[in-house]
């Protein structure tokens, strides 16, 4: 059974448990997820789950709404408050703007009424999230720029030297193979060591070029499900190899514009950090299907590819980073991974999130647009 899309989240706070029963029925009826709170404890006690807007009391059993409506935004800064009274003054009103609030409401308001006021808070609770969005995106521009500026200086000083060192310990694994078999080993076993971390260290220099030097994008139209395999079939080995199950759900979906190259790198890259996530006998699940669109991805109907696995998760303080240049939370790597898999996604007119997965770790969300 597939879950429902992310719905707003409503927090209605107020000890008139029939108004707050009311007030949910209303709500969700209109799409949003609300629930209830009959005291200033309980309430703060659900807006550290999240919400998006708060409709509260003045006047609650353990507390007053004005001095709520400020520690309810300190949990959720890019929430919103809306204050409810029954009666209405105009120090009340006042109350309510010094307290934080965006809207003030009359109890008992209309259905309408609530509703657009609510829809007014939503306004406001996502145009946060597109200045957030915009600052991000402003900071990762800077942060490529930089990158572009510095690999274009430094590729050669650094591939020249690495090519040179790999090509000695080839040789050098040349002779000890010449050697007596028993005193092979005791040689090998740094030499391989050796040869590893030159490899890990080309792999981020081949990062950074990417970013300095992209390449032209040429869309044609793909079928993403045979992409998908042919990415899962040559990480079948690294799961086996790892003893994770490495299951696949790939619903039959629209063509998409695309480069084939660059989104089997998206998908490989997820996949791999998907199979490190999970310890042995974990799983990671990779699916596809047709999903309609969306206020952040409209255009009608897309293609959405879920990788999920069954790890430790992305904490929610990383999430709004992940996909940063050189943010990581591995020991090793250059923490271009995922910004590049970000950038192609982009470049592909597509949107990446990263949330929680029904499997217990973390999922990783890709949308695409079809192919028209």
């Amino acid at each position: 059974m597939r879950e429902r899309p992310n719905r707003p989240r409503i927090l209605v706070v107020d000890d008139n448990t029939s108004l707050v029963d009311n007030l949910t029925e209303i709500l969700e009826g209109a799409g949003y997820s609300a629930r209830g709170a009959a005291t200033c404890a309980a309430a703060l006690s659900l807006a550290r789950e999240g919400f998006d807007v708060a409709l509260v009391d003045l006047r609650l059993p353990d507390g007053d709404g004005t001095a709520l409506a400020p520690q309810l935004k300190e949990i959720s800064p890019d929430g919103e408050v809306v204050l409810l009274t029954g009666f209405a003054t105009l120090e009340s009103a006042v109350a309510a703007v010094r307290a934080g609030a965006c809207a003030y409401l009359v109890k008992p308001c209309a259905t309408q009424e609530l509703l657009v006021t609510v829809e007014q808070a939503m306004r406001q609770v996502r145009l946060h999230g597109e200045k957030r969005d915009l600052s991000r995106r402003a900071q990762m521009a800077e942060k490529l720029a930089a990158v572009g500026t510095m690999t274009a200086g430094l590729s050669h000083e650094i591939r020249n030297p690495l090519n040179a060192a790999a090509l000695q310990l080839s040789v050098l694994e040349r002779r000890i193979h010449r050697l007596q078999r028993d005193a092979q080993p005791p040689l090998l076993e740094p030499l391989t060591l050796v040869k590893d971390e030159i490899r890990r260290l080309d792999h981020i220099l081949e990062d950074f070029l990417q970013f300095a030097r992209p390449r032209e994008f040429v869309a044609r139209r793909l079928d993403l499900v045979a992409v998908i395999t042919k990415v899962l079939d040559l990480l079948g080995g690294e799961a086996e190899r790892r003893g994770v199950r490495l299951e696949r759900t790939l619903d039959p979906v629209p063509a998409v514009a695309g480069d084939e190259e660059r989104l089997r790198q998206v998908l490989v890259n997820l996949g791999l950090n998907a199979l490190e996530a999970v310890k042995e006998g974990g799983l990671v699940r990779v699916s596809c299907r047709t999903e309609p669109g969306s206020a952040d991805l409209p255009g009608g109907a897309h293609v959405a590819v879920l990788v999920d696995d069954d790890g430790s998760g992305v904490p929610p303080e990383a999430r709004d980073r992940i996909f940063e240049p050189f943010f990581t939370t591995k020991a090793k790597g250059s923490g271009l991974g995922l910004s590049i898999v970000h950038a192609i996604v982009t470049q592909h007119g597509g949107r990446i999130r990263v949330e929680d997965s029904p499997e217990g770790g973390a999922r990783f969300a890709l949308s695409l647009p079809q192919s028209r």
